[in-house]
């Protein structure tokens, strides 16, 4: 089988021939038909993610295709079913072995390329704004880097709860990107004072910030009292350093949030996270946007649209 492999933190990755694997106990052998591509993919082809693999292995952290087959003790899925899998990695290749706790049976109607660019994307910005900030219908919720892959998934969201969103993003395209997500106010982070727009929009009860650097400084000046400040990444490569005294003037609280931890200290909330999505999707709720589709042999394009910020929303790479 074909696989982007990673071999050196310090060269690029690239296709390799390996066996197709089989699965053991507890595991499923998929059939691999979209690969949904995450910032954190560039991190973990450098080296630099928290839950890098040893090397070799094959990037690709969410995936969707059909159980081919299944190893001892798993009965909740048989061949043919289609699912959708967070493995971590391995989904960048024709086969992949996952555990089975792991997927999801797909709801009707959700093809392959919307179904992997939802899992991470969406459990991500719904267990930040409702598990752990606890968005309030008709509070202001400040989305940070708007238009990409977690970005405009905390927009919809948001809208679904029932907030005012102010979205911030770079440029027109992306500004629009955001607004037809449902962004009640838009702010161009290339030309606008952060701080000074979102204050004259009333303040943020809740920041969700996949940006980092400038932008923490600029929209955490703009918190009201008793804001919460959701730290989702830095893609800006700028880890912001808080000054503790700042969060007592305001009593501003500021959460973390990893989605793929849950899975190894609480994985009923993520699953029961994803069982919710699952619903919204089905009611027409909420829409994945995926800005590129590309084949496996253009998967160095698709990480470059990552790391330039040329997309908007999800990048997905197909696998015939």
């Amino acid at each position: 089988m074909r696989a982007y492999q990673v071999t050196d933190h310090d060269q690029p990755a690239a296709l390799a021939d390996l066996p197709r694997p089989s699965p053991g106990p507890g595991e499923v052998l998929v059939r691999i038909r979209a690969c949904g591509l995450n910032f954190a993919d560039l991190l973990m082809q450098n080296g630099k993610y928290q839950e890098t693999p040893p090397l070799p292995f094959t990037l690709g952290m969410e995936v969707a295709g059909e159980v081919v087959e299944t190893g001892a003790e798993v009965t909740r899925f048989a061949p043919g079913d289609r699912v959708a899998v967070f493995g971590g990695q391995g989904g960048l290749a024709e086969f992949g072995v996952f555990d089975a706790a792991r997927a999801v049976k797909l709801p009707e109607g959700m093809d392959a390329v919307a179904a992997a660019a939802f899992q991470i994307a969406y459990g991500t910005s719904h267990l930040a704004l409702d598990h752990r900030a606890r968005l309030a219908e008709g509070e202001t919720l400040l989305v940070l880097g708007a238009a990409g892959g977690v970005g405009l998934t905390a927009v919809e969201i948001g809208k679904v709860m029932g907030a005012r969103v102010i979205a911030c993003a770079r440029g027109a395209d992306k500004l629009e990107a955001a607004r037809a997500a449902g962004a009640d106010h838009l702010i161009d982070a290339k030309t606008d004072d952060i701080r000074a727009a979102v204050r004259d929009l009333g303040g943020a009860d809740v920041v969700y910030d996949p940006v980092g650097g400038e932008q923490f400084t600029a929209a955490f000046r703009a918190c009201n009292p008793e804001a919460r400040y959701l730290a989702i990444g830095f893609a800006s490569g700028d880890v912001p350093q808080i000054k503790a005294n700042h969060l007592l003037v305001k009593n501003i609280s500021v959460l973390g949030l990893y989605w793929g931890g849950y899975l190894s200290f609480r994985p009923e909330v993520l699953t029961g996270s994803l069982a919710t999505l699952l619903e919204w999707y089905a009611a027409g709720k909420i829409t994945p946007h995926v800005s590129h589709v590309l084949p496996l042999e253009d998967a160095a394009e698709g990480l470059e649209l990552l790391r330039s910020r040329a997309s908007t929303g999800k990048v997905v790479i197909t696998i015939d």
